[in-house]
């Protein structure tokens, strides 16, 4: 199933130019079944991606437009009385899809935010006494903006732990914002995969090996995180699962089965900067978190 991943990327990459890492750390964590946050400002492509990643990957896709007066149920779907049976019937909501882009989730209040705690947590969602299977697989992909924006809600801590990852697209350099002026961005993407390839795919990557001594180093990271005052949100076990789930999916894109310290160090940040906090915040030029644990922790001890 390797040979699939190079034309998933080159088809990817020429819908969002110029990105090319945040492309392959976004289908990384697709492999890796995690659900994927992308934050930056209007207008950078974050939409544009998520719909191309769905597309690419022969997923049913349904776009959501977070809004401060949206209710849950405007996302799970509602019970409606049927006068003619004399019975209710539950009318499902977009979240019944593959792929859920909820655009500009921070704008919604945060009782509807908590409306896909369970879903993305379990994979399935409760209403009425009834719990509802979604389809498998199953992945949200959400965008927000800067915070300090107008009319956002931020993320509480428990909804950023069900992202496996965040990333930031940011401007693109002047020779991809070049070709995209020249009209040389896709604009029609089609299917290159089935769901069936990509379930085969995350079984794959579940199957990577890690040596002992590469998940002692991963150990020492999250650790770190916890016995030092410098970071006040330390990470959590669920966040040592999802680094190494997302670290086997770099290593698995890479051509290996194995994992190498690289592969963490490569996903970390995505993995780590939401849940760690930033130091400053990145419009105050705040060094990410994450970079000062990693280099305060060796790889080779």
């Amino acid at each position: 199933m390797r040979n699939t991943v190079a034309p998933i990327l080159s088809q990817l990459n020429q819908v969002v130019l110029g990105k090319e890492q945040q492309v392959e750390l976004a289908l990384v964590c697709i492999l890796a079944g995690g659900h994927l946050l992308i934050e930056d400002l209007p207008g950078m492509g974050k939409t544009t991606l998520a719909q191309g990643l769905a597309t690419t990957l022969g997923l049913s896709y349904h776009r959501v437009q977070f809004t401060s007066d949206m209710l849950p149920a405007d996302i799970l779907g509602v019970s409606i009385f049927d006068p003619q049976q004399q019975a209710f019937h539950f009318h499902k909501g977009p979240i019944f899809n593959q792929v859920l882009l909820a655009d500009e989730i921070n704008r919604a209040s945060p009782k509807t935010q908590s409306a896909l705690l369970e879903a993305m947590a379990e994979q399935q969602i409760s209403i009425d006494s009834e719990t509802y299977p979604l389809p498998t697989p199953f992945f949200v992909i959400a965008t927000q903006n800067p915070l300090d924006q107008a009319g956002t809600f931020p993320l509480p801590e428990s909804q950023l732990d069900r992202f496996m990852m965040r990333i930031e697209l940011g401007f693109p350099d002047a020779k991809a914002e070049l070709a995209m002026l020249q009209g040389k961005q896709f604009s029609q993407v089609s299917k290159v995969i089935d769901v069936a390839q990509l379930l085969e795919m995350q079984q794959q990557v579940k199957a990577v090996t890690a040596s002992e001594s590469v998940l002692n180093y991963l150990l020492r990271l999250i650790g770190h995180s916890r016995y030092n005052a410098t970071y006040p949100n330390p990470l959590s076990p669920r966040c040592s699962k999802t680094l190494l789930q997302a670290a086997k999916a770099k290593a698995w894109v890479a051509g290996r089965d194995y994992l190498l310290p690289d592969d963490i160090q490569a996903v970390f940040p995505a993995v780590a900067d939401h849940r760690l906090g930033l130091l400053g915040g990145p419009q105050a030029g705040g060094a990410a978190l994450s970079e000062t644990l990693l280099h305060a922790v060796d790889p080779l001890v």
